[in-house]
C-alpha cells in the first residue's frame, strides 16, 4: 500500500513538473574542474629547451643584479637622493619582482621536469603579473611628471618635488595597482575551465587563460579593453603630454649644449617607455581573434624578461651621474674584498 503511493506522488509529480529531470550524466562529465595548469613553455624540443634555459637564466642574473646594482647606487651616494633617483630605485625593485614573478618558475620547471602549476598558483602569478605591470606603468608616468617639472619649471622644482609629495605618487600608485590587478585576478577566478589545461606559454598570462575558458569571457574582455586599457593608456597619455611640453621647452633653450643636455636626460626614459608600451598594447589591446601564440609569447617575454634587463643599461649608459656612482661602488666593494 505504502508503495503504490509513492509511486502515484512521483507519478503525480513528473505529470504536474514535467521540466523537473534527474541531472544528466554527460552533461556532468563535460564540466571537469581542473586544479592545474601545464605550462608548455616556449620550445618542446630538448635542445631549444636548453638553450632557452641558459639564455632566459642568464637574462634573469642581468636583471636582479643590474637593478641591485642601480639600488645599491642610489642607496649610497648621497648626490643620487633626489626625486628622479628615489622614483628610479622604485622602478628597479620593481623589475626584479617583476622578472622573478615568472622566470625563476619557468627555470625550475625546466629542472625538475614538471610543466604544472596549480589553479591557485597560476592566479596568484597572474595577480602579481598585473600588479607589477601596472607599476612599471604608473612609475614611467611619474618620471615623465619629473622631468617636466625639471625642465619646464626648475625653478619651482624643489618646491612642487617635496619628499612627501614624491611618497604619495609612489603608494597611490602601489594602491590602485593592487586595486586593478585584484579586480581581474577574482573576474578570471569566476571563469570555468574545462578538459583542456595546457597553456602555451610560459607563464600564466590571461589572454591564454581566457582562450582555455569554457564560461563566457565577455565581461572580462570588456574590463580589460575599457578599465584596463584606462589603467595602462592614461599614464601613457600622461608622458606624451609631459614630453611634448619637454620638447617645446627645449626647442626655445639658445644653447645647442643646454639642448643636448635636456635631451640626454629624457632620452633613456624614452626608450624605455617605447619599449614596454609597444609589448603592452601588442599582446593585451587587440581583438582576441587576432591574437596568435607566436606573437603574444613573442610581445611578453620582450616586456616581461628583456625590458626589465635592459632598464639598468639603459639609464646607467646614459646618466654620467649613476655611472659615476655605479663606478665607485664597484670599486669600493672589489677594495673591501
Amino acid at each position: 500500500m505504502k508503495t503504490a503511493i509513492l509511486l502515484g506522488i512521483l507519478n503525480f509529480s513528473c505529470f504536474v513538473c514535467p521540466w523537473v529531470q534527474a541531472p544528466s550524466p554527460t552533461r556532468g562529465a563535460n564540466q571537469s574542474s581542473i586544479s592545474e595548469f601545464v605550462l608548455l613553455g616556449l620550445s618542446r624540443q630538448p635542445q631549444q629547451q636548453k638553450l632557452l634555459f641558459i639564455l632566459f637564466l642568464s637574462m634573469y642574473l642581468a636583471t636582479v643584479l643590474g637593478n641591485l646594482l642601480i639600488l645599491l647606487a642610489i642607496s649610497v651616494d648621497s648626490r643620487l637622493h633626489t626625486p628622479m633617483y628615489f622614483f628610479l630605485s622604485n622602478l628597479s625593485f620593481v623589475d626584479i619582482c617583476f622578472s622573478s614573478t615568472t622566470v625563476p618558475k619557468m627555470l625550475a620547471n625546466h629542472i625538475l621536469g614538471s610543466q604544472t602549476i596549480s589553479f591557485s598558483g597560476c592566479l596568484t602569478q597572474m595577480y602579481f603579473l598585473f600588479e607589477l605591470a601596472d607599476m612599471d606603468n604608473f612609475l614611467l608616468a611619474v618620471m615623465a611628471y619629473d622631468r617636466f617639472v625639471a625642465v619646464c619649471h626648475p625653478l619651482h622644482y624643489s618646491t612642487k618635488m617635496t619628499n612627501q609629495f614624491c611618497a604619495l605618487l609612489v603608494v597611490g600608485s602601489w594602491v590602485i595597482a593592487n586595486l586593478n590587478a585584484l579586480l581581474h585576478t577574482l573576474l578570471m577566478a569566476q571563469l570555468s575551465f574545462c578538459a583542456d589545461n595546457a597553456i602555451p606559454h610560459f607563464f600564466c598570462d590571461v589572454t591564454p587563460l581566457l582562450k582555455l575558458s569554457c564560461s563566457d569571457t565577455h565581461l572580462n574582455e570588456m574590463m580589460i579593453l575599457t578599465e584596463g586599457a584606462l589603467i595602462m593608456m592614461t599614464p601613457f597619455v600622461c608622458i606624451l603630454a609631459s614630453y611634448i611640453h619637454i620638447t617645446c621647452a627645449v626647442l626655445r633653450v639658445p644653447s645647442t649644449k643646454g639642448k643636448w643636455k635636456a635631451f640626454s636626460t629624457c632620452g633613456s626614459h624614452l626608450a624605455v617607455v617605447s619599449l614596454f608600451y609597444g609589448t603592452i598594447i601588442a599582446v593585451y589591446f587587440n581583438p582576441s581573434s587576432s591574437h596568435s601564440s607566436e606573437k603574444d609569447t613573442t610581445a611578453t617575454v620582450m616586456y616581461t624578461v628583456v625590458t626589465p634587463m635592459l632598464n639598468p643599461f639603459i639609464y646607467s649608459l646614459r646618466n654620467r651621474d649613476l655611472k659615476g656612482a655605479l663606478q665607485k661602488t664597484i670599486v669600493r666593494k672589489i677594495c673591501s674584498y
